[in-house]
């Protein structure tokens, strides 16, 4: 427990930690905002349509958590925590679960607050949050947020530089996952089973028919597993990360 409070407070003291989530949720709030104001006169605003910038405030997010690891490198003050605590593997849990958490909290703020600014826009819209799949598509989004900010705490941790590990996770996310499917043959086989594409499956999978082709939200995945399968296996990768993480860290010299 004082490894976590350490952490919270670590985190809470960062400047960038706070521009980071006032960053995240005010652009994800301005999108939703916009898009129905946007949108409304041609197609009715939906609740999955009031998540379009969620992926935002998700990268967004996840430069936080990187941030959360690299700047104690980038400072040397890591050294002091693993002088102070020297299983090095509890420290590094502790900072995953604190970003974790919070990851998970800005997550719903983003989510909820988007149903919230596309009703102040279009206050005419029938947002009721209804049915299993739009409560997945909105309250799911801090499970996802919570394990996009554990994996970014992993590559943090693997890489120790500020601007490598963000450039890793930007580069991969927004652009590797999408370029893979262009790989004659192979490519959309493999893009199923990729880990941020499967993990999308659990907030666009399964849509309601009323709303199934309503693309105006976030791109659906093609992922072939069920959102909840789907989750688990976003879960097990993370896992594999953060895995990767700990064995690391605690056998590198700070």
């Amino acid at each position: 427990m004082t490894l976590l409070a350490v952490e919270r407070i670590k985190l809470r003291s960062t400047r960038s930690a706070w521009c980071c989530a006032a960053l995240a949720v005010a652009l994800t709030l301005t999108f939703a905002a916009m898009f129905a104001a946007g949108s409304a006169t041609t197609a009715p605003v939906t609740v999955t349509s009031t998540q379009f910038g969620s992926g935002v405030g998700l990268l967004i997010v996840m430069v936080m958590a990187t941030l959360a690891v690299t700047t104690e490198y980038r400072y040397g003050t890591i050294r002091a925590t693993f002088v102070a605590a020297p299983r090095r593997t509890q420290v590094l849990l502790a900072k995953a679960a604190v970003v974790a958490l919070i990851s998970a909290v800005l997550g719903e703020l983003c989510s909820f607050g988007s149903v919230a600014a596309a009703k102040l826009a279009v206050p005419t819209a029938d947002l009721a949050i209804d049915t299993p799949f739009e409560w997945r598509a909105v309250a799911g989004t801090g499970l996802v947020f919570a394990l996009a900010g554990t994996f970014a705490v992993a590559i943090g941790a693997l890489v120790r530089h500020s601007a490598g590990a963000i450039a890793l996770l930007i580069g991969y996310t927004q652009g590797a996952e999408q370029l893979v499917q262009f790989i004659p043959k192979a490519g959309p086989a493999i893009h199923h089973w990729l880990p941020f594409n499967v993990g999308n499956k659990f907030l666009t999978g399964d849509a309601d028919p009323i709303t199934a082709n309503a693309h105006d939200g976030l791109p659906p995945s093609d992922a072939t597993l069920g959102p909840w399968p789907a989750l688990i296996y976003f879960a097990g990768f993370t896992a594999l990360a953060l895995g990767a993480a700990l064995v690391t860290t605690a056998k590198r010299d700070a």
